[in-house]
């Protein structure tokens, strides 16, 4: 453990004129707090944050940060309060001490809504103030480099994962390579334990067989770039065990077929001297196509410059160069914390300077709740990036994966939610085209469009993927309300009673509901059913049958549709999300159907004489009286099966598709579920207007020579 008087003087060795008092009271107070409390190690509980702040005195944070490790645990574990805090150390410390804190009380499984709402309030937290995320940063370090004390391996997976899913992640956010780097290494040693020793063990025999290969490689690049007249320093390494692994993962390549293990630096003293070392390597030793990188005119997010290339250097290594400047280095390894180094703490303190933190807030903003939040911004941090431009020449950053819709919502909100296309390196190309590095982008927008669910299944970005997603809650929320209070009049009106708002007014705590149109919401989506409203509002009421506990005939509900309070029309009454047609029967008009309320989509169509139905013989009131509207407002095209067997001879496929064609009908699906020598059993889905259109197509298949059988599908 690090001795106070230690602390002190790593302190003053780049701060000569700190508040040396500040520090040793904040030392005494944590070891008077933490008293005889020790950790899983048995060593005394005090070193646990002495060590934290030994960490950040390699990264030369000012004082504040270093007193704040010192104090993080405090209020946590121990009976001291923010408000001592305050009076002894001031409101930036406290301030400080209060923002970790919220991120300690993570219950680590990343599944649960505490972790996810405490996640929340930490990156509110590290938005104010970004000091935050470096104390945490280094006390995730700290207990990840003590973590084989815990004799609980379930634990460990625990810690472990949680630190590779987010703090990994924000470590490499904020440039802090060296930290994120051991981060990932400890968390791989606890997770696959057998794979990182496989990939030590192998490292440590080839660095055997090949002597001091990296001292080598060293000395002849040096000498190279000398005797160019370039003050250059070279450094070697080898790569870490989990970026070995990680690699081996996305190429699918085994330990043998990896050619560049080994990463070397070149650090020289200006811009300049970078492209000219450049250019000195490339006319020495043969480039590997495809593999330059220029982070200096386009630096990543976290402010990280280097060139990167590969080259077959000495003794015919496949070698991986970052060349930079010293500055560039600083920052390459220290990340944000190279500010303080700079004496730039003031202007560097605030969160909101970081554009990635600004789209966590954007996507705090958006998500629906702690868990989607949570998610969305693992989508944020998790991805690789490629780099696009728009017509400007602006640069946007993106993960990898990222489509014209995730461009639109990185440029504005706005721009997102009224995207209709988008031009490539102009030309015009689908929204759900994958972009690639250099690709310059417009985006066409529309006054009249509005964010589609569709775009959900292919977007990446977490900003996107909540802006979406809200927009779908409060659509689908307006229709529910809809469905909800038709269902709701029509239950009135069937007891005997007048719709009242203000009956529900009155009851609206029983079921835990805010408003009115809250309640609706929930009748609608299935949730609360309009017998246990009815029964809240008349407590009295006996229970009757009514027009839930039973099926109407379709003559009867065609002559009501005419009035709204009595019948459910599919169309105007249920529009858009509301309504689902069922796969098991594939209902069309001119089939007798029925409307179910379904947990979470509103009503679901079925055919009368649907198997599935008879799961729900036992709850008549989600049964709904529902017909096909007889005024041409059905949707023109609906989807019904059929299953055909053709027999297996050349043209088979092509006659039954031109049959179905020439009736007007247009295959959407096909599979084949069966086959012999002699036929192929096939289910086909197809676009027809009704189902006396359906029934044409099948008479006409049975005409076929190709075809044995042919029949409707079910289920």
């Amino acid at each position: 453990m690090i001795r106070q008087v230690e602390l002190v003087e790593a302190v003053r060795a780049y701060d000569p004129g700190v508040d040396e008092e500040s520090l040793n009271r904040a030392y005494v107070f944590a070891m008077k707090a933490h008293g005889s409390q020790v950790r899983a190690s048995g060593d005394p509980y005090l070193s646990h944050p002495v060590e934290v702040a030994g960490i950040l005195t390699r990264y030369h944070l000012d004082l504040a940060s270093i007193v704040t490790a010192l104090l993080h645990d405090t209020v946590e574990d121990t009976g001291a309060t923010l408000d001592q805090i305050k009076a002894m150390f001031g409101s930036e410390v406290a301030h400080l001490v209060d923002g970790v804190t919220k991120l300690n009380r993570i219950e680590l499984q990343s599944e649960h809504t505490k972790q996810a709402e405490n996640f929340r309030k930490f990156v509110v937290a590290m938005a104010e103030d970004i000091r935050v995320l470096l104390v945490k940063l280094a006390d995730r370090l700290h207990n990840m480099q003590t973590l084989h004390h815990i004799s609980d391996p379930a634990k460990q997976q625990r810690i472990a994962t949680e630190t590779m899913d987010i703090y990994a992640p924000l470590a490499e956010r904020i440039g802090m390579q060296e930290i994120k780097t051991e981060l990932e290494d400890l968390s791989f040693a606890v997770m696959n334990p057998h794979a990182r020793a496989s990939i030590v063990a192998r490292l440590g025999f080839l660095r055997d067989q090949g002597g001091d290969m990296i001292a080598r490689i060293v000395e002849q690049f040096g000498a190279t770039l000398n005797s160019s007249g370039l003050n250059a320093e070279v450094v070697g390494r080898e790569k870490s065990a989990y970026s070995i692994w990680q690699k081996m993962q996305r190429n699918n390549l085994s330990f043998e077929q990896l050619s560049d293990i080994m990463a070397f630096r070149v650090i020289v003293d200006t811009v300049e001297d970078c492209y000219q070392a450049l250019g000195v390597l490339h006319g020495a030793y043969p480039v590997v196509p495809g593999r330059f990188k220029d982070y200096i005119s386009t630096p990543k997010p976290n402010g990280y410059r280097s060139l990167h290339t590969v080259v077959l250097g000495p003794e015919r290594q496949r070698v991986e160069l970052q060349i930079r400047t010293r500055e560039m280095h600083e920052v390459a390894e220290f990340g944000v914390a190279a500010h303080w180094r700079y004496k730039q703490g003031v202007s560097a303190t605030n969160g909101r300077r970081y554009r990635w933190l600004r789209e966590l807030l954007d996507i705090l903003e958006h998500a629906g709740d702690a868990e989607d939040f949570l998610k969305h911004t693992k989508l944020e941090m998790f991805q690789d990036e490629v780099f696009c431009f728009t017509p400007k020449g602006d640069l946007i950053n993106l993960p990898k994966g990222a489509t014209p819709v995730d461009f639109a919502y990185a440029v504005h909100s706005e721009i997102g939610d009224r995207c209709v296309g988008a031009k490539i390196n102009g030309r015009m190309m689908p929204l759900r085209t994958v972009l690639l590095n250099g690709d310059q982008v417009e985006i066409i927008t529309s006054r009249a469009q509005t964010p589609s669910p569709t775009w959900d299944r292919f977007v990446i970005t977490g900003k996107a993927r909540a802006r979406i997603r809200r927009f779908v809650r409060s659509k689908e929320r307006e229709q529910y309300a809809q469905l909800g209070r038709s269902i709701l009049e029509r239950a009135f009106l069937d007891e005997g009673y007048e719709f009242s708002v203000k009956g529900l007014e009155n009851v609206l705590m029983n079921f835990k509901q805010s408003t009115v149109e809250d309640l609706y919401a929930q009748v609608g989506a299935g949730h609360i059913t309009s017998r246990a409203v009815i029964e809240a509002v008349f407590p009295a009421t006996k229970r009757r049958r009514s027009v839930f506990e039973k099926v109407v005939p379709l003559a009867r509900a065609r002559r009501k549709i005419t009035k709204p309070s009595q019948g459910v029309p599919i169309q105007g009454l249920i529009p858009g999300m509301a309504i689902h047609y069922a796969g098991c029967c594939h209902p069309l008009p001119g089939d007798r159907i029925v409307g179910l309320v379904t947990t979470g989509k509103g009503v679901t169509i079925h055919t009368i004489d649907c198997d599935s139905l008879e799961v729900f013989a036992d709850s008549p009131e989600r049964w709904i009286d529902v017909a096909w509207s007889v005024d041409g407002e059905t949707p023109a095209v609906h989807v019904g099966r059929i299953q055909v067997t053709v027999t297996n001879e050349s043209g088979s496929l092509g006659n039954l598709t031109t049959v179905i064609a020439k009736n007007g009908g247009n295959i959407t699906n096909l599979k084949i579920t069966n086959r012999t020598l002699q036929f192929f059993d096939i289910l086909l889905d197809i676009e027809v207007q009704d189902v006396k259109h359906l029934v044409n197509i099948i008479a006409a298949l049975r005409a076929t020579p190709s075809v044995n059988t042919a029949d409707r599908a079910r289920g």
